[in-house]
């Protein structure tokens, strides 16, 4: 069978609203007087508000069910987009949900917390660095009470997760095709890897051109061991997964780390003007930990001119703009 047959004929569940919206940014593009800009709106996915987690979640869901789980277990941090969507992923399939949160506790839940609590997840708090051996430990009390759980990796980032972005890449090129549109770069947030192996893989399985640059939010270039070798494992599981060869290597994987700023979810002026001018020109929000921060970096590799004003750019907006909502005090003056 070819790739995408075997694709097809994985386990997967219904949760996103497919395919996502591909779009042009006019008034974007005259605002900074170039380039061309297109939008994937995978904020639209439709699931707990939508975002990128919602493709992966179909075949990890999917997996959980066909392995007899009663339960899920994820992790993230308090406004993480990935555990809102789990915990809506798991109500909707009549899964308990545990989630992990690395951070204290806040005062008052609201962004996706809220959300959170409303979905029936229920909250484990803890250090960021304790994350996945809290998930361990509450696998193991659940089991000893005769459950049988299912933990999904931070972000769903993992070869199962990855098929949701193989699979979205194929999506895409379809939509391009019918718009007879070609694309030099297609630019998006990175950061616990699963989005960028998928969409990484899909491309070179399908044939497409378009360079997979990812903005990195959160990880940082290491001589030891580099990120890119996160990828690689992703990769070489999602290839397995449907009976293809991994040929890469960390080398294939194009990251910046340019924009990580004051840190992860701490928002400074480039979240904040990329979020006010998407806002203000196209209508679209954009949120302040991944997508903002990632749009941001894109504006400045445009004013910088290393992205050509004559290119074609497809940025992949991965949602999170209910998180917003948690990040007032810094997005307003």
């Amino acid at each position: 069978m070819s790739f995408e047959q075997e694709l097809a004929a994985k386990d997967r569940v219904e949760l996103a609203f497919l395919p996502t919206p591909l779009h042009e940014l006019p008034a974007l593009a005259d605002a900074i007087g170039g380039p061309r800009l297109f939008i994937k709106r995978d904020d639209q996915t439709g699931l707990a508000t939508g975002g990128n987690k919602t493709r992966k979640l179909e075949f990890l869901i999917a997996d959980a069910i066909k392995l007899g789980a009663d339960t899920v277990i994820t992790a993230g941090a308090p406004q993480s987009n990935h555990c809102r969507q789990t915990a809506a992923a798991a109500a909707r399939y009549g899964l308990n949900c545990e989630l992990v949160l690395g951070g204290p506790k806040p005062e008052v839940p609201n962004g996706n917390l809220l959300l959170d609590i409303f979905f029936g997840a229920s909250l484990n708090f803890t250090e960021k660095a304790r994350r996945n051996q809290v998930m361990r430990e509450v696998a193991d009390e659940l089991r000893r009470k005769g459950e049988n759980p299912y933990i999904i990796p931070v972000g769903g980032s993992n070869g199962i997760g990855a098929l949701g972005y193989i699979d979205a890449l194929i999506e895409t090129c379809a939509q391009l095709d019918s718009m007879n549109q070609k694309i030099d770069r297609i630019l998006f947030a990175t950061s616990s890897g699963g989005t960028q192996a998928g969409l990484a893989l899909g491309a070179k399985l399908s044939g497409c051109s378009s360079q997979i640059l990812g903005i990195s939010v959160d990880q940082e270039k290491l001589d030891g061991r580099p990120y890119q070798q996160e990828l690689v494992q992703i990769t070489g599981e999602a290839a397995a997964c449907i009976g293809v060869e991994n040929s890469f290597s960390i080398e294939d994987f194009d990251i910046n780390y340019e924009y990580l700023g004051a840190g992860y979810g701490v928002v400074g002026d480039l979240e904040r003007n990329a979020i006010n001018l998407l806002a203000k020109t196209e209508g679209i929000l954009l949120d302040p930990v991944y997508a903002g921060r990632a749009f941001g970096g894109m504006l400045d590799l445009i004013a910088k001119g290393e992205i050509g004003r004559d290119e074609n750019i497809l940025f992949w907006h991965t949602g999170g703009s209910s998180a917003l909502f948690a990040y007032a005090q810094d997005l307003v003056d």
